[in-house]
């Protein structure tokens, strides 16, 4: 089955990302998020009868009827999608797919978390004890957090095509151009150049402290709906024209390979359901939780061929008014990583620039945007193809 033009993202509510969160809820982040997703969209409230949401800390179990008897909503389809970062970019495909199976006609999506400075004492989270592989055999011995993993990336992917770093640097820092020219975003008003980010410190050769998403708290939401619904609204419908998904593991251990990932699978096929080239996107919207995923992913999703991500980032200018826009919000590296809502940033800010609202930053003549979602350690891929027309 085809999602071409089954669905359309029609309202966004998102929350600028915080440093700290502190009084709040995640579930109450979340609900403002997603009023301001309906109240954006122009449906009447009583008519959002579809919700996508995500695992929540604290809430152990029954986490779509959660949310529905905390908003007040009344829904025909409800589901929990838990991919990580690649979790916004899963809920939209979802939504259409709901939409297309006459399920719902609007479907609300949320994600967001809470941020709050550490005590000392243990964090609030809920739920079981994990008892996976991953806990039992990888964690005693630092597998712990990110980080290690991407860095183990990188240096497989310098061994085996080469990258310099000034190369990878220059992601982080037209980044940062974008999000200066995004008032939302956490970093707006601080550029950076190449300099800055080589004389960050090193938190896990090679990755420098400024290749390296900083955590807020924050929360997105999306309205998905229906052709019918769609007509008429306050904003241009952003069509969901293509989608294609893709899981290989959880543990970088078990990774099939460090340096071919899940996004080429993802993104073949939501090109596929799209029917478009590659070279008629006018916006990349990637997840950035380091300089090395967005190399790999203009790689993997057929931008520029293997080993040359390098060249390309040179070659090209990534910033909004370029050749070759990328995350132009400043991406998660620049506008922030609330969350879930991180991930969720990238599909926001395509559909926002898809209705012709990106401000300063709006790129010109723009027909066709490319998202892609990486959940895990590049563990968990969701690639959108958003378009203006259906």
């Amino acid at each position: 089955m085809t999602l071409r033009g089954q669905a359309a993202i029609v309202g966004i509510g998102e929350l600028k990302p915080a440093r700290y969160t502190e009084g709040e809820t995640t579930l109450g982040i979340m609900a403002k998020a997603g009023v301001r997703a309906i109240e954006d969209c122009g449906i009447p409230f009583g008519d959002i009868d579809g919700l996508l949401v995500h695992p929540i800390g604290g809430v152990n179990m029954l986490t779509p009827s959660t949310v529905v008897e905390f908003m007040g909503l009344q829904v025909s389809f409800a589901e929990s999608v838990d991919l990580g970062g690649a979790t916004g970019a899963g809920m939209v495909w979802r939504a259409a797919a709901a939409i297309a199976a006459g399920m719902c006609r609007a479907c609300l999506c949320i994600t967001g978390a809470r941020r709050e400075r550490r005590t000392g004492g243990r964090r609030a989270g809920g739920g079981m004890r994990d008892r996976s592989p991953f806990a039992e055999f990888e964690v005693p011995y630092g597998a712990v957090g990110a980080n290690f993993g991407y860095a183990q990336i990188a240096q497989r992917y310098i061994y085996e095509y080469g990258v310099r770093p000034e190369q990878l640097a220059r992601i982080a820092v037209h980044q940062r151009d974008n999000a200066c020219a995004n008032p939302d975003a956490i970093f707006h008003g601080q550029p950076i150049s190449v300099e800055d980010v080589l004389g960050s410190p090193v938190i896990v050769d090679p990755l420098h402290l400024l290749e390296i998403v900083m955590p807020a708290g924050g929360a997105a939401a999306l309205v998905v709906a229906s052709p019918e619904v769609a007509q008429g609204l306050p904003h241009p419908p952003a069509w969901v024209l293509g989608s294609g998904e893709s899981c290989t593991h959880k543990s970088i251990t078990y990774a099939p390979a460090l340096t071919d990932t899940a996004i080429r699978a993802a993104a073949d096929q939501a090109f596929a359901m799209a029917g478009i080239e590659r070279s008629r996107v006018g916006l990349a919207s990637l997840y950035d939780c380091y300089t090395i995923t967005v190399l790999l992913t203009l790689e993997d999703a057929g931008f520029c061929k293997k080993g040359a991500g390098g060249r390309f980032v040179e070659e090209h200018d990534l910033r909004h008014d370029g050749d070759f826009p990328l995350n132009t919000h400043g991406g998660q590296l620049s506008f922030g990583q609330p969350g879930l809502a991180g991930g969720m940033s990238h599909v926001t800010e395509a559909a926002r620039q898809i209705q012709g609202r990106g401000a300063e930053r709006q790129v010109r003549d723009l027909e066709f945007a490319f998202v892609n979602g990486n959940g895990g350690i590049m563990s968990e891929q969701a690639s959108l193809v958003l378009g203006v027309e259906r």
